[in-house]
């Protein structure tokens, strides 16, 4: 019995000495892990909370589309904008409140959202979109110039066609009868199989100048 109790003498007078070198060490590696953990989750809290506001202000801005309301449209997509501009939220709300203003003749406040997700929106293919309508509004003003400078990026394969197609518009309108025919032909080029119902009208407009040359 007195072995076992020397063993054990032993073994508690290293735990005591592993202690007083390390205990400190592992108290605070504890401690930091506890606040991380508490960090994280309140991190995760606060994502999500700002995820469900998001989301609630762009069923707005969608029941204020359904009302015809341009107003709380434009109101909710502005405050998205604001406080949760980096979301996929704010693109969404950006490009639909855009399409409200357009529907209710107000194109002041269509170009200020277009151009706002033309510039900032997360999602590439959300920003090429926002160009898209952005140059097909300024197009309807007549402000060709600033039109074609939305077309100037080079966009990825899903909007070669149409870009190319409106491009071809303003060149037209713009009398460059020779420009505005290679952007009919590279739109008819970059043609997808689910684009292909727009070959005919792109052939009409290339037959309207005389028909590739």
């Amino acid at each position: 019995m007195a072995v076992y109790d020397l063993e054990e003498q032993e073994q508690l007078s290293e735990i005591k000495a592993w202690w007083e070198r390390y205990g400190r060490l592992v108290t605070t590696v504890a401690v930091a892990a506890a606040l991380a953990s508490v960090g994280w989750q309140a991190w995760q809290w606060h994502q999500r909370k700002q995820s469900l506001e998001a989301a609630e202000l762009y069923a707005t801005v969608q029941r204020a589309q359904g009302a015809k309301d341009a107003v709380k449209a434009r109101e909710a997509a502005g405050q998205i904008i604001e406080k949760f501009g980096g979301s996929y939220y704010a693109d969404l709300a950006a490009l639909l409140s855009a399409q409200v203003q357009l529907e209710a003749g107000d194109a002041k406040n269509a170009r200020a959202q277009l151009g706002w997700a033309a510039e900032k929106a997360n999602d590439p293919a959300l920003r090429e979109l926002a160009r898209l309508r952005l140059a097909a509004v300024l197009f309807d003003e007549n402000a060709l110039d600033e039109a074609l400078a939305q077309l100037a990026l080079q966009p990825s394969e899903a909007f070669r066609a149409r870009y190319a197609d409106l491009k071809g518009d303003i060149l037209a309108a713009q009398g460059k009868n020779d420009e505005a025919r290679a952007a009919y032909q590279a739109a008819v080029a970059a043609l997808t199989e689910d684009e292909s119902p727009l070959q005919n009208l792109i052939t009409l407009k290339l037959e309207a100048l005389g028909g590739a040359q």
